[in-house]
């Protein structure tokens, strides 16, 4: 055949280009990037010699960041898939009122109490995802009512075996357990200790501590926050599962046409979002060694808000675990540095409801840039 028979490929008029400002500005993460950037940036700024920054303060917000993330993580899954889980905050209070009991009051070995706890609110998200896909009532609505009925066994049930709404004494009888360790304990240690001697952070001056770094590791809390962010990432954009959560809360019925398990993904992470709660709650009893009635209350506001402020559309089927985790960065890093700002630490309240109006406006932008609406 000839050169000039060849046949000339045609571009199809279907297919445009896309800029390169216009990818960035669709990336679900921009919100918390934006946000990230702006808020280092006030608190350098505004705090840097405040002790915000050096090691001590460092690990602070850190550590409030990382409870943050772990909650986030499992909401943002949930809300990509288009479902809501507002039992998040009663479910920490929940499941670290069962771990106190089980082990204080019950004198079950701290392990036992642990995994128990775990398969026993598992078992609870899962009961949530299959009313939501079974009924077909908003998850809105299923996970309230569960919110009032967790949060009720949660007072009921020590008042009603020890008088008392605080369960204090799990650091006593977690001692040398095995399974505690990965929630309560700390890591590398020895390393900061080189860095105290090294002169590379500070150490304490005086008392039984003196020669001692103020950092003297790394709270399990903040490992269990990296890997729920790196699981979560590496489940959303590198398997086929996270393209069906994509699908789930995109377009419910033409996934299920497409062959998606819609109701399948969907209690899934329903349990995953639990799991995420228990574990929180797992980290915060082992830290502080006692549970009480009232831990977790605005947790799941919290964590919609951080999913919000990472890019993901309260719609579902779009949204990152990697902006979640920005977004609640911010919060720890805000939530903290007014403290080390001199504001009044009544303000962060304020900060959030600007922030999630803000987020959600440009979010709603980035929806109307994806879809083509005006």
């Amino acid at each position: 055949m000839s050169e000039a028979s060849t046949p000339t490929p045609q571009e199809d008029e279907r297919i445009k280009e896309t800029s390169a400002l216009r990818q960035a500005l669709i990336r679900p993460e921009l919100g918390g990037i934006v946000g990230t950037i702006a808020v280092f940036t006030f608190f350098l700024l505004t705090a840097f010699n405040s002790g915000m920054f050096n090691a001590a303060g460092v690990l602070n917000w850190s550590t409030v960041s990382a409870q943050f993330m772990i909650i986030a993580v499992g909401a943002c899954l949930l809300m990509i898939a288009g479902e809501f889980d507002l039992s998040v905050g009663s479910m920490i209070g929940f499941s670290g009122m069962s771990i106190a009991l089980l082990s204080v009051t019950f004198s079950w070995p701290v392990w036992l109490a642990i995994i128990v706890t775990f398969a026993v609110c598992i078992a609870i998200g899962a009961l949530n995802g299959f009313i939501v896909v079974r009924t077909g009532l908003p998850s809105f609505i299923v996970t309230l009512a569960f919110l009032f009925i967790l949060r009720g066994f949660t007072i009921y049930l020590p008042q009603t075996l020890e008088r008392k709404t605080i369960i204090g004494g799990v650091s006593d009888v977690a001692q040398g357990d095995w399974l505690a360790g990965l929630f309560g304990g700390k890591i590398l240690g020895g390393l900061f200790t080189w860095m105290g001697n090294a002169g590379l952070i500070g150490v304490f001056e005086r008392g039984t501590r003196a020669g001692d770094p103020v950092v003297d590791g790394i709270p399990m809390l903040i490992v269990w926050a990296i890997v729920l962010v790196i699981f979560g990432h590496v489940l959303l954009t590198k398997t086929k599962f996270g393209n069906w959560i994509f699908a789930a809360g995109g377009d419910a019925q033409a996934a299920r046409y497409a062959g998606v398990p819609v109701n399948r993904v969907k209690i899934l992470m329903f349990m995953f979002t639990a799991f995420c709660a228990t574990v929180f709650a797992t980290c915060q009893v082992m830290e502080f060694g006692s549970a009480g009635a009232d831990r977790g209350l605005l947790k799941e506001f919290e964590a919609i808000i951080a999913v919000v402020i990472g890019g993901a559309l309260l719609t579902g089927g779009y949204g990152s675990v990697l902006g979640a985790a920005l977004g609640a960065l911010i919060f720890g890093v805000v939530q903290q540095g007014l403290f080390f700002a001199g504001v009044e630490s009544s303000l962060f309240r304020v900060f959030l409801g600007v922030i999630l109006l803000f987020a959600v406006i440009l979010n709603t932008y980035i929806r109307r840039l994806i879809t083509g609406e005006r």
